[in-house]
């Protein structure tokens, strides 16, 4: 073979290969990761999977046929949260749905690029995620969680449901609440307008949780509010259980903690919120920018009380607490 064929051969091999490379990667299917912060076996955590799922479905997307969906479960462990964020990095997604803090900042850590969905955030102005939430300015977006002034109606609706309550013990895991100083602001606010002492209760580990409720316990007229970070949301099993045995009066972020056995709950609605991140996570993946998307904020709100609690705790659910309401377990 002449010098010249082998040259023509190798001119026509380099223009051929990054013309098929370009037509695989234009025919490649879009990629979309979720990083769950919770455990796979929560039912909760998996409804929001679904409501995303079907959202996503709606506007078009099934996995496996025109999208691939890789979710990954930490089980509200920090380290394998960690883990997960570089495993799913490494499968190129177009896009990454980072579900609470720890998930994004795992994210965040790993690549800097990549386009980010996050849900359950708090305050990611104040966090540094984004620079406004109308303009975002950066790779990610998202729905939020956070209102600053609900630590005043967790406040409000404790001394209601509970009058003779004198001291509030606030629980959260510092690790996965980096932000918990903002709401502790509006708690501590409501707290001295009700002449209630609040305390905060880090939390790392379930001993630490029984520690904390132990002593809350033997404070006269103690009760407990959960703060909406992953941690308590994993281990709700141990802290109802336990405001039962202590016959604590408490009041919780989301719904799941009340249709668990919970006392009264207020908080975002969780599969709502999940349903309407599809339709970002789709803008995306059709050529949106999230910098120019701006973060949306909680539209609904729910009252839960579970009136079975109540009652083995000896208390009297007031009629105007009732009354507002949006749903009553007996």
């Amino acid at each position: 073979m002449s010098i010249s064929l082998r040259r023509r051969e190798f001119i026509g091999a380099a223009v051929a290969w990054p013309l098929a490379a370009r037509s695989q990667q234009a025919n490649r299917m879009p990629r979309v990761a979720v990083l769950h912060s919770n455990a796979e076996s929560d039912s909760e955590a998996q409804s929001w999977v679904q409501a995303f799922m079907q959202g996503f479905a709606a506007l078009g997307w099934t996995n496996g046929l025109n999208v691939q969906i890789d979710l990954r479960w930490a089980g509200g462990e920090i380290k394998e949260i960690q883990r997960l964020a570089t495993e799913l990095l490494d499968l190129r997604p177009d896009v990454v749905v980072a579900v609470a803090t720890p998930s994004v900042n795992a994210i965040r850590q790993e690549n800097h690029d990549i386009s980010i969905v996050f849900t359950l955030v708090t305050d990611p102005v104040a966090q540094g995620l984004v620079e406004t939430l109308a303009r975002p300015g950066r790779n990610m977006t998202g729905f939020t969680i956070f209102e600053p002034e609900i630590g005043t109606k967790w406040m409000q609706v404790l001394k209601e449901i509970a009058p003779e309550t004198k001291r509030a013990a606030v629980i959260f895991n510092p690790d996965m609440a980096p932000y918990y100083k903002l709401y502790m602001r509006s708690i501590e606010a409501a707290a001295a307008y009700f002449a209630v002492k609040a305390v905060e209760a880090p939390v790392r580990s379930r001993g630490d949780i029984e520690a904390a409720m132990s002593m809350l316990a033997r404070e006269s007229a103690g009760a407990l509010i959960s703060m909406s970070d992953t941690f308590p949301s994993v281990h709700r099993d141990l802290i109802i259980e336990l405001a039962a045995h202590y016959r604590l009066a408490a009041v919780y972020p989301y719904r799941f903690y009340v249709t668990d056995g919970g006392l009264i709950s207020y908080g975002v609605d969780l599969s709502d919120m999940h349903r309407r991140a599809a339709s970002y996570v789709d803008r995306i993946l059709k050529g949106e920018k999230p910098a120019d998307m701006p973060v949306q904020l909680p539209i609904k709100y729910e009252l839960i009380i579970n009136l079975r609690t109540a009652k083995a705790l000896g208390l009297t659910i007031p009629l105007p607490l009732l009354g507002r309401a949006d749903e009553v377990i007996e």
